[in-house]
C-alpha cells in the first residue's frame, strides 16, 4: 500500500476514534445532565409540596387520602410528573396515583428524606417503574413528620436525551465528514508536494543528491524562484570564496555581478568566466522548470584559474617571440645590407653602417638596462614595444622610472602591467591623437613595485568610471572582453596592492591607470662594509 494511502487511512481512523470519544463522553454528560436536571425539577416540586400546611399537618395527623390525595391529584396533573407521594415519618403512604398502595410502606428506601436530608436525582424502580424522583422531609417546627417523593417517567428522560444525542451525532457525522474531506485533500497536497514519490525514494534522492553534490569537483549553487539559496556544496563555497547559507537571499551574498546577471535574466549560459577572489572561475547557468512552473536556477562553477594563469603566461612567451621574430627580420636586413656594401667594395661605407647600427643599439638599449635590470620586466617590456611598433605606435619608458631591483612574482607582474599596456595600446589605438602612444612608469620604492600607464586615447567614459573593474564591463566592441582590468585588479589585491583609475591632470591625454604591488621586489637588506 502506497505511503499516502497509509497517511489517509491512519487520519480517517484517528479522526473516527476522536469523533467517536467525543459522542460518548457528550452522552454521558448529556444523561447525567439531564438526570440532574429533572431531579432538580422533582426536587423542587416536592419542596413545594412539604410546604403546603394542608400536607404539612395532614402527615403530622397520619392522614390518608382525602385532602392529602387532592392536592397528590392537582400537582401530578399541573406538573405533568409521573407520581407524587406522601409518606409519614414510618414510610407509609398517606397518599399515591394508585389508590391501593395507600396505607403500604414505599417500595423505595426514604431513611435519608426521614432523617431530614433531601434526596436528589436517583433513578429507582418503584410500583410505577423506573423513575427519576427526588425526596425531600415534611418539617412541622423542628420535626419531621413525613417525606413528599416525586418521581418523573424515566421514558422522559430517555426522550429528551435521544433528541439531545441525535443532534450530536448529526455534529459528529458532519465533524466525520469534514476530517475525512480535509484528510483527503491533505493528502492530494502530499502528493504533490511530494510529486508522488514514496518516502523511501525520496530517502534515496536525498542520499543520491549528497554524493552527487559532494562527491564532483564542481562548484554547484541553486536558488529558488525568489533567488534564496537552497542547496549548494563545499566546492561551490571554496571556489566563491564566501559562505552560503541555505536560506539567504543571493543579492546580499559577495559574488561577481555575473553570477546576479545570470541568474536574473534566467537564460541559459554556458562557459562564462568570472573572478572570484583570487580565482578565474567558468559558470554555466540553467533555468529549472517543471510543470510550466519556474523553481529556481542551478550554477555550476568550474576553477580555470591554474588554465588561465598557463594561458597569461603563454600570452607573455607569444609577445616575446612576436618581438624576437620581427627583431630578426630587422637584424636580417642590416645584414643583407652589410653584405651588399661588402660585396660591392664599399668597405669605407660598410665600416660607417656596422659604425651607426652599434651606436643606435648602444643609445637605445642603455637607458633600459640602466633603470630596469629585472630581465623579466626587460623582456616584457621589449615584446610590449615591438607590439606597438607593429601596430603603428609607439611605447615609450616614462624618464622618472627607476627599478634595481629583481620581481619575486614574474605572474603578478605580467597580469596587472600586461594586462594595462595592452588596454592603453588599443585605446591609443582606437583615438584621434597621431601619432598613438602609450607611456608606462615603472618606479620602485623597497619591495613596492608602483606602475602607472597613460595613453593617448580618448580617456574613459565618465558613465563606465564606477563599473570599469568589473568583469564583462568593456570599452572593446568585439564580445569577449571585459575581464583584463578585472584581473589586473585581483592580482594586485592579493598582495595588498590594488589598480585604480586615477585623472591625467591635462587634455593631451587619455586614460591613466596607475597600479600599486607591495612585496613584488626582492630588495636585499644592506649590509655595512
Amino acid at each position: 500500500m502506497r505511503f499516502t494511502r497509509q497517511v489517509l487511512l491512519l487520519q480517517i481512523g484517528v479522526v473516527v476514534l476522536v469523533v467517536g470519544l467525543g459522542v460518548a463522553l457528550v452522552s454521558s454528560l448529556l444523561r447525567t445532565t439531564l438526570s440532574e436536571q429533572y431531579g432538580e425539577r422533582a426536587l423542587a416540586i416536592a419542596k413545594s409540596v412539604a410546604s403546603d400546611p394542608v400536607v404539612v399537618s395532614g402527615a403530622a395527623a397520619r392522614q390518608r387520602g382525602g385532602p392529602l390525595e387532592e392536592r397528590v391529584q392537582a400537582v401530578t396533573k399541573a406538573t405533568d410528573v409521573l407520581f407524587v407521594v406522601i409518606t409519614d415519618d414510618h414510610a407509609i403512604r398517606l397518599a399515591h396515583p394508585t389508590p391501593r398502595e395507600i396505607g403500604k410502606r414505599v417500595s423505595t428506601s426514604a431513611e435519608e428524606a426521614l432523617a431530614g436530608k433531601d434526596v436528589v436525582s436517583a433513578v429507582q424502580l418503584g410500583t410505577l417503574g423506573v423513575s427519576v424522583r427526588s425526596k425531600t422531609p415534611i418539617w412541622q417546627g423542628s420535626r419531621v413528620v413525613g417525606e413528599v417523593s416525586v418521581g418523573f417517567d424515566i421514558t422522559e428522560l430517555t426522550g429528551d436525551f435521544n433528541n439531545l444525542l441525535s443532534l450530536t451525532l448529526v455534529f459528529g457525522g458532519g465533524a466525520l465528514l469534514l476530517g475525512a474531506g480535509a484528510s483527503a485533500l491533505l493528502n492530494r497536497r502530499l502528493r504533490r508536494v511530494t510529486h508522488g514519490l514514496e518516502p523511501h525514494e525520496l530517502t534515496e534522492l536525498l542520499y543520491e543528491r549528497e554524493a552527487v553534490l559532494h562527491g564532483i569537483g564542481e562548484g554547484v549553487l541553486a536558488v529558488d524562484a525568489e533567488r534564496r539559496v537552497t542547496v549548494r556544496n563545499d566546492e561551490a563555497e571554496r571556489l566563491l570564496g564566501t559562505p552560503l547559507p541555505v536560506g539567504a537571499p543571493l543579492q546580499d551574498l559577495d559574488l561577481s555581478p555575473r553570477v546576479h546577471k545570470a541568474v536574473a535574466e534566467g537564460r541559459p549560459v554556458d562557459n562564462l568566466l568570472a573572478v572570484a577572489g583570487n580565482r578565474v572561475l567558468v559558470i554555466n547557468s540553467r533555468a529549472v522548470q517543471r510543470d510550466e512552473r519556474a523553481l529556481g536556477t542551478v550554477l555550476t562553477f568550474r576553477d580555470r584559474t591554474d588554465l588561465d594563469t598557463l594561458t597569461r603566461e603563454l600570452d607573455g612567451i607569444r609577445s616575446l617571440s612576436d618581438g624576437l621574430r620581427a627583431q630578426r627580420h630587422e637584424f636580417a636586413n642590416r645584414l643583407h645590407t652589410l653584405s651588399g656594401l661588402l660585396q660591392l667594395g664599399h668597405h669605407t661605407e660598410a665600416e660607417e653602417y656596422l659604425q651607426t647600427l652599434t651606436e643606435s643599439t648602444a643609445s637605445r638599449a642603455e637607458p633600459l638596462d640602466d633603470r630596469i635590470t629585472d630581465p623579466y620586466l626587460q623582456a616584457l617590456l621589449v615584446a610590449k614595444t615591438e607590439q606597438a611598433q607593429e601596430k603603428g605606435m609607439d611605447l615609450r619608458l616614462a624618464d622618472d622610472s627607476w627599478v634595481p631591483a629583481a620581481v619575486t612574482d614574474p605572474i603578478a607582474a605580467g597580469t596587472v602591467i600586461g594586462n594595462l599596456v595592452d588596454n592603453a595600446l588599443h585605446a591609443a589605438r582606437m583615438g584621434p591623437r597621431r601619432p598613438a602612444w602609450v607611456e608606462i612608469g615603472l618606479l620602485a620604492d623597497n619591495s613596492t613595485l608602483h606602475v602607472s600607464v597613460v595613453d593617448s586615447g580618448p580617456g574613459v567614459d565618465p558613465a563606465l568610471q564606477d563599473r570599469l573593474f568589473d568583469e564583462g564591463v568593456s570599452t572593446k566592441l568585439s564580445p569577449g572582453h571585459g575581464l583584463g582590468l578585472a584581473l589586473a585588479r585581483q592580482a594586485a589585491r592579493a598582495r595588498d596592492g590594488d589598480v585604480w583609475l586615477a585623472d591625467p591632470g591635462g587634455t593631451t591625454t587619455g586614460a591613466l591607470f596607475v597600479a600599486k604591488l607591495p612585496g613584488l621586489l626582492d630588495r636585499p637588506e644592506e649590509t655595512d662594509a
